[in-house]
């Protein structure tokens, strides 16, 4: 019995690998793209990471590709560039900023695209709805090099849209650039701007699967627009705004929703507002290739990935014991 058992245990298992590449074959082209997009991700996500060994490592670049595995170890058994980066003089100006920066833009820019969806879909003109949609999602596909020159336009000090108006109503000139106390303020109402029609049509797709008949109970029962929104419309989307949040609240120190702090610090920050621009992903790119520090840079940029790791797991465990909503 066990011979004819484990014959036809081998005929199975041949009839199914026969069956996998007959499918195979008959979605090859899909197969295809599929495959492009997994050696896409390969080469430029995860090859990257055997480079994360010289944050441990004593790492010059005149060792070339093998320097990787062969740069001796970094003293403190390897931790001496995370330990050099926490007493760095700049540790507490970069952190300040980043987590600074990161909130404010979470706080302000989160909401925003849940109440455009809201307002968009309570609109009854189709047309003029879905031209809002399209002209305010387009600035996602605005380069940041683009919105800096739309600021400068509008900020610069000699010649800006802003201060000519104030010069010709006899104020004063306003160094809004230059000037780090109109740092936070810039950065986050741009990011606003340039993302907060992207992410709305997350939240427009979440609204359409509501079942009607729920508002259409509604309105028997006489309730108000404001009324629908609170007892329907906000509690069935719930989960899509919790996974949402997970997200932004994991790329946090990247710059939230947008992921601009690094764009912003690079484009607008100078050094005048050095004290208020400066973010961990752009001191990252400052250390590793303006200061060529790439053992120093790396382990920064280890750190910053740790702190998103832990932020991802703390917020989607929040999120679960709360709402029941979560990635994973």
């Amino acid at each position: 019995m066990s011979v004819i058992n484990k014959a036809k245990e081998k005929s199975n298992y041949k009839a199914r690998i026969k069956r996998s590449l007959r499918r195979f074959y008959a979605q090859r082209w899909l197969q295809l793209f599929a495959i492009l997009g997994f050696v896409y991700i390969l080469i430029f996500n995860y090859l990257p990471m055997l480079g994360i060994q010289i944050a441990f490592k004593s790492y010059k670049p005149s060792m070339g590709f093998k320097g990787m595995f062969t740069a001796p170890l970094a003293r403190n058994y390897g931790f001496y560039h995370f330990i050099s980066f926490l007493k760095d003089p700049n540790f507490s100006i970069v952190m300040r900023n980043t987590v600074g920066l990161s909130l404010m833009k979470l706080f302000f820019s989160f909401p925003v695209p849940i109440l455009f969806a809201l307002a968009l879909n309570e609109m009854r003109h189709i047309k003029i709805k879905r031209i809002v949609q399209t002209v305010s999602y387009l600035p996602h596909f605005i380069s940041w090099v683009i919105v800096y020159g739309i600021l400068f336009s509008f900020l610069n000090t000699s010649n800006g849209v802003i201060n000519s108006l104030l010069q010709s109503l006899g104020k004063e000139k306003m160094e809004f650039l230059t000037g780090k106390e109109y740092y936070y303020t810039i950065a986050v109402i741009s990011d606003i701007w340039k993302e907060m029609g992207w992410w709305s049509i997350i939240f427009l797709a979440a609204i359409s699967g509501i079942d009607q008949t729920q508002y259409e109970a509604a309105k028997v029962d006489g309730a108000s627009r404001f009324r629908c929104i609170w007892s329907i419309t906000l509690p069935n989307i719930k989960s899509t705004i919790m996974i949402v949040l997970i997200l932004a609240i994991g790329s946090l120190i990247r710059g939230g929703m947008g992921g601009s702090n690094f764009d912003q610090s690079y484009l607008l920050g100078n050094s005048l507002n050095y004290e208020r621009s400066v973010t961990l992903p752009y001191y990252v790119y400052e250390m590793g290739l303006a200061q060529q520090r790439f053992s120093y840079a790396t382990a920064i940029g280890l750190f910053q990935s740790v702190i998103s790791l832990l932020l991802v797991l703390i917020s989607n465990y929040v999120s679960d014991k709360l709402t029941g909503s979560s990635l994973f």
